[in-house]
């Protein structure tokens, strides 16, 4: 074989080799991500998410890609994104909040779904049980819909001279009837007497705060919802501005200057679900994996925020506090 030729022979195949070698790899996986708000609202919560699966072995853009799906605050649009994800033929779906996840559980019953919801999913029909979810989904219950009784009790300790509090709860929400019933059924016990506002847009948040005003309603308890989540500086700005003392079910509503928190961590949360997420994408079945429960629930209180409202919190809800910001 001439010199010339067999260069030119070396040299192409030299160059197939890798092409060959790429072709052998296996795709990355790619999870499907959605979620009823935006991406600027989602932000600080997904580095819980991804926390939970770079401890899994998973680091994005490295080892997975990430489809991602917000509906803008708008509930019509989740089963045309779900559908969109299921279509991209995503290795898992993670399904943020009630709504996300029932559009996700309509969309594909092949596809592995890791929730996180509020409630227990065995009544909004996404799991059998909690031990052994059957089918395509598992994931975690941050259990904030059982928790407004509790915030009631503790936001009434913190100004008992108020007589009525205002109850602010998405009216879209499955879970605004248990809920609220809760919180209504805990009221007579407490001697208050409770203001259901409802609001599912920005417009409503607004007159919910100046109904607060007008009927002098003394405080304020806002309920678990994704659209409230996602409006956390508008709720404490809101809060701060008509001088209304509030608690709410998420810590980072407390961390973002907001007086008082009952519940659980929606970063913390979103670490866990990560997790899931990573333990599926290793081959395990969501049908195995039980639904997580949320134990750890949190008092944090904001001392500064308490403050600039002329309060003075307390001695026993100090002492009991898991965090204070001063």
């Amino acid at each position: 074989m001439k010199r010339r030729k067999f260069i030119t022979l070396i040299g192409g195949a030299a160059a197939a080799w890798p092409l060959a070698a790429r072709a052998q790899q296996p795709a990355m996986p790619v999870i499907g991500y959605l979620n009823f708000g935006s991406p600027e609202s989602d932000t600080p919560r997904l580095t819980g998410l991804r926390r939970g699966l770079n401890e899994s072995g998973y680091v994005e853009g490295r080892n997975f890609v990430i489809e991602y799906r917000w509906a803008g605050n708008q509930v019509d649009r989740l089963p045309a994104l779900a559908a969109d994800l299921v279509q991209l033929r995503v290795a898992v779906i993670v399904a943020a909040g009630s709504l996300p996840a029932l559009a996700a559980k309509a969309a594909t019953t092949t596809i592995p779904i890791v929730f996180l919801v509020g409630a227990d999913p065995t009544q909004l029909g996404l799991v059998a049980s909690l031990n052994r979810p059957g089918g395509n989904l598992t994931g975690q219950n941050t259990v904030n819909a059982e928790l407004g009784a509790k915030g009631l009790a503790l936001l009434h300790e913190l100004v008992p001279s108020t007589a009525t509090i205002g109850f602010l709860m998405n009216p879209n929400n499955p879970l605004f009837e248990l809920t609220t019933r809760d919180v209504l059924a805990a009221a007579p016990v407490l001697g208050l007497k409770v203001q259901i506002l409802k609001a599912s847009t920005d417009r409503e948040i607004d007159a919910a705060f100046v109904s607060l005003v007008q009927s002098r309603t003394g405080a304020l308890l806002v309920g678990g919802d994704p659209f409230f989540n996602n409006r956390i500086e508008r709720l404490i700005e809101l809060a701060a501005r008509h001088a209304i003392p509030t608690m709410y079910l998420f810590r980072e509503f407390v961390v973002a200057g907001g007086l008082i928190s009952y519940g659980t961590s929606l970063i913390e949360q979103y670490r866990q679900v990560g997790l899931y997420t990573g333990r599926i994408l290793k081959g395990e079945k969501p049908a195995d994996l039980p639904v997580i429960q949320a134990t750890k629930l949190e008092l944090v209180i904001n001392l500064k925020t308490a403050k600039a409202l002329g309060l003075q919190i307390p001695d026993r809800l100090l002492a009991i506090a898991d965090e204070v910001i001063e």
